[in-house]
């Protein structure tokens, strides 16, 4: 009797990468479960007993993707000295991770959601949960600096300008999937970063921008 083969192994951690590129290069509701386990070199029947089903693999996926491409902009917020510097740093390490050489130029957040389906309901509420941490990200970086004395607006108006620089940050994935270089998406950031005084109002102390 012919012995039974070993199971192939694999190594999550890059099969969950590999998963990543498919989700990012075609959509949530453009992967197919085969185009899955092509790339990850596995066969279905382990993607759902490893990481379930295409939900669950999705939504690690966007854990990894956060915890990757999505970092430089939050780590820009964090670290900034001033509130207009971290604004001005985040859309630059955003037009910087959606034109890189190696990957789809888009944020997955913006442009992997699902369109249609009704059964993709819970994906679209998901990718809209992660979308509004974005924001709220942002305008706790506000709510900072009003705290740090470097910026002056009212809880309304520190609203507002976390929506409209969360609005550029996802225009800029557009633009760039709409074949935007690098260079054009600095004209954007130069324009979005012209209308900060206008919009954000006087500083209640000097502050610089160390991005120019």
């Amino acid at each position: 009797m012919a012995a039974r083969g070993r199971p192939r192994t694999f190594v999550p951690d890059t099969a969950l990468r590999q998963a990543l590129q498919v989700f990012w290069e075609r959509g949530y509701e453009g992967t197919s479960l085969n185009d899955l386990a092509e790339a990850m070199g596995i066969a279905s029947a382990s993607i759902y007993a490893y990481f379930g089903n295409k939900e669950d693999l999705f939504r690690k996926v966007m854990a990894l993707y956060g915890a990757t491409s999505g970092e430089p902009p939050r780590r820009a917020l964090r670290e900034q000295p001033t509130t207009r510097a971290a604004i001005h740093a985040m859309l630059r390490a955003t037009a910087d991770q959606i034109t890189g050489p190696d990957d789809p130029h888009y944020c997955m957040l913006i442009l992997a959601a699902p369109t249609g389906a009704v059964e993709n309901h819970a994906v679209r509420e998901f990718l809209a949960d992660l979308r509004l941490d974005m924001l709220n990200t942002v305008k706790d970086r506000l709510a900072r600096g009003v705290a740090e004395g470097d910026l002056t607006l009212s809880p309304g108006g520190l609203d507002a300008l976390a929506r409209y620089y969360t609005t550029v940050v996802q225009g800029l994935s557009i633009q760039a999937r709409d074949g935007a270089d690098r260079a054009e998406l600095e004209a954007v950031i130069t324009c979005a970063m012209a209308a900060w005084d206008a919009l954000a109002g006087p500083s209640a102390r000097p502050s610089s921008d160390p991005l120019g």
